[in-house]
Formats: C-alpha cells, sequence, structure tokens
C-alpha cells in the first residue's frame, strides 16, 4: 500500500530536523554557472529554490521503537516541505519480500530517485542494483548494502564514532582512574552496527587505559534492555561507568536500575532520545550523557534524492556533485550542551 505526500511551498522546517539535518543548501552544477569553470561558482544558485518536480520512493522498516518512528516521520516531513517534491510513501515493514517488491514496484514506476532504508540490506541489494540498472539513483540510509553498485549515494550514522564518543566521555569522567569498572550494554551482538560499537568503545578506553569489565547484549527493545541490565547488576556488584547502546532499550535498562536501587555509577546513553535529554537536563538519575545516533537520515535521504534527481548538487562543496558517502556525526550530549540537541531528539 502507498500513499502520495501532498507538495505545498517550502517552508523551513522547524523543530526536530531543522537542527540536525544535514545543509544542503544552494547549488549547482558548475556547467550550468555563469560565472565559467571556476570551483567557487559551483554555490552561485539557492537549491531551496524550486526545480523541476521530482517523484522520490520511499521504503523504510516498520516503526516499532522510537527511532525507527522518527527516521520515518522526519523523512515525510522533509518531503512535504518542497513543492517541487512527490513523495511516495511504502508501508514500513520488516518482510523483506515485501520491501523487494515495493522497491520493484518504484522501478516500474519509474520514480526518479529511491530513499530506501533496508531492513536487510544484504537481502535488498539485488533490487536496489536493478533499480541502479534502471537508471533510478538509489539513497541508501543506515545500512549498507553488499554491492558498491546498489547506490548512487549512502547516508550513515556513526556506530564506530558513537563507541569512540562514549568512551571518550568516560575517559574524562574517570580522570585518569585506571582502576574504574566500565559496563556495557550491547544491542544484538551479530549485528555489525552493534559489533562497531563495541569497537569504538573499546578503542576509547584504552587510550586512556581502561577496559569493559562487565558486558552483556540486549536486542533494542525495552523488554530485553530490562532484562540484559538486570543479568548485569547482578553479575557486577561495583560499576563506575555504564554505556548502554540505544536509548529505546535504555527504557528498559533505566526501569532494572531503579529496580535495584543503583545509584553509585553514570551511565551514558546511545542514539539521544528525548526522555534521556529530559533526564540529563534534569540531573535526577545516573544518565549524565548519551551519544547521537542521527534520526535525521531518512530526512537527509530525502533531499539528496531531490538534488541528484534535479542535477544539482552541494553548496557548501567546491564538488559539483552529490557525495558517494555522506557520514553524520556522534556527538556527546551532557547538561552543558542539551539544549542544542533536544529539538533534534526523538520520543522512546
Amino acid at each position: 500500500m502507498s500513499t502520495t505526500t501532498p507538495r505545498r511551498r517550502l517552508l523551513a522546517i522547524g523543530g526536530a530536523f531543522a537542527s540536525a539535518a544535514l545543509v544542503l543548501s544552494a547549488c549547482t552544477n558548475s556547467s550550468d554557472d555563469d560565472g565559467g569553470d571556476n570551483a567557487a561558482n559551483a554555490g552561485a544558485a539557492d537549491n531551496a529554490e524550486s526545480g523541476e518536480t521530482v517523484r522520490i520512493g520511499f521504503s523504510a522498516p516498520a516503526a516499532d521503537h522510537g527511532w525507527m518512528a522518527a527516521i520515518t516521520d522526519a523523512a515525510l516531513e522533509q518531503a512535504d516541505a518542497f513543492d517541487d517534491v512527490e513523495l511516495i510513501h511504502a508501508e514500513g515493514t520488516n518482510d523483506v519480500n515485501l520491501q523487494i517488491s515495493q522497491v520493484e514496484t518504484f522501478i516500474n514506476d519509474k520514480v526518479d530517485a529511491i530513499v530506501l532504508l533496508p531492513f536487510d540490506g544484504a537481502a535488498m541489494t539485488d533490487v536496489a542494483t536493478r533499480a541502479m540498472e534502471a537508471g533510478i539513483p538509489v539513497i541508501n540510509v543506515d545500512r549498507e548494502f553488499d554491492s558498491p553498485f546498489a547506490a548512487r549515494t549512502t547516508v550513515l550514522g556513526d556506530n564506530y564514532g558513537m563507541g569512540v564518543s562514549a568512551g571518550t566521555y568516560i575517559c574524562e569522567q574517570a580522570d585518569g582512574d585506571t582502576g574504574a569498572v566500565v559496563a556495557e550494554i550491547a544491542g544484538i551482538d551479530s549485528l555489525p552496527l552493534t559489533q562497531d560499537r563495541s569497537r569504538g568503545f573499546k578503542d576509547a578506553l584504552a587510550d586512556c587505559g581502561l577496559k569493559v569489565s562487565n558486558r552483556v547484549a540486549a536486542e533494542f527493545t525495552v523488554e530485553t534492555g530490562e532484562r540484559a541490565a538486570a543479568n548485569l547488576l547482578q553479575a557486577a556488584p561495583k560499576i563506575d561507568f555504564l554505556w548502554n547502546h540505544d536509548d529505546d532499550q535504555g527504557v528498559g535498562v533505566m526501569a532494572a536500575i531503579e529496580n535495584a536501587g543503583r545509584d553509585e555509577f553514570v551511565m551514558v546513553g546511545g542514539a539521544g532520545s528525548a526522555n534521556v535529554m529530559r533526564s540529563i537536563e534534569a540531573d535526577d538519575t545516573v544518565l549524565k550523557a548519551t551519544v547521537i545516533y542521527p534520526s535525521t537520515q531518512g530526512a537527509d535521504g530525502i533531499k539528496l534524492a531531490r538534488l541528484i534527481a534535479q542535477g544539482r548538487s552541494m553548496s557548501d562543496l567546491a564538488e559539483v556533485e552529490v557525495p558517494r558517502v555522506v557520514q553524520l556525526a556522534a556527538p556527546t550530549v551532557t547538561k552543558e550542551n542539551v539544549d542544542q540537541y533536544m529539538d533534534s531528539a526523538f520520543e522512546s
């Protein structure tokens, strides 16, 4: 089932998506500029101005937790902000075969671009490659395909960088105490993204002489977060620092911490949910920081798809093409800077 998002005049996106989305204003290919072949002329026009109407197909997994819901909401709002974008929104699904058929429908309908957050990147590689071979640029979001030929551009969060940011913050808080006990509650261990987060965390901790003493894995849900945290707390009578990879599962982690009556450690979250940021701001729990995994990636994909389909590029680069890979930052949010990130937070 698909719906077409209404089109209206371009307005500045407010709230959650203005503060965190990529700035993709003002740029055309240098061949269109009046000033010759000077690279500086690549930013001569304004990409916010309406161009040729383009039809963009969008497909993502089901919004079964806060971060994924925010991904889709941001993409829809971003598309609706452009009067030259007609968005064909396929219903969110965790059925790989259904998502493949959605992309096949986009191909048959000859859309101008496809923004795809695959439920399974490997499983979606073949159909994405077929779209590219049909001349339809595919913007891959968050979960990478197995082949470089399956996407024109890939928008990624920084999973390794999340681990580095969390580990760096803990090193700063430990302030030279190499005997500090560090615990970790990961996501799904079989996923490369979880492996990258843990590797970044380990590398950052090693830089200040720390290591993970206790580690468990959950499944990015409230229930598994609570169960994993309860097991960890029982196995570790003393903890100084705890990093939880995901703020959605962190709802359960916090419930387990409260049930156990533990408050002797500093906890760092992951992803950037609103409830975690409110807790950081209030400074009334063990949660003192979180590291961002942007929920604006779908919106960024829409903006890039529009630019690519219209033959434009990015104003802040001298390059006359949209980059092949755009990787977003993984900043650390604390009480001191939480106001800067609150509007980009998602509800768990």
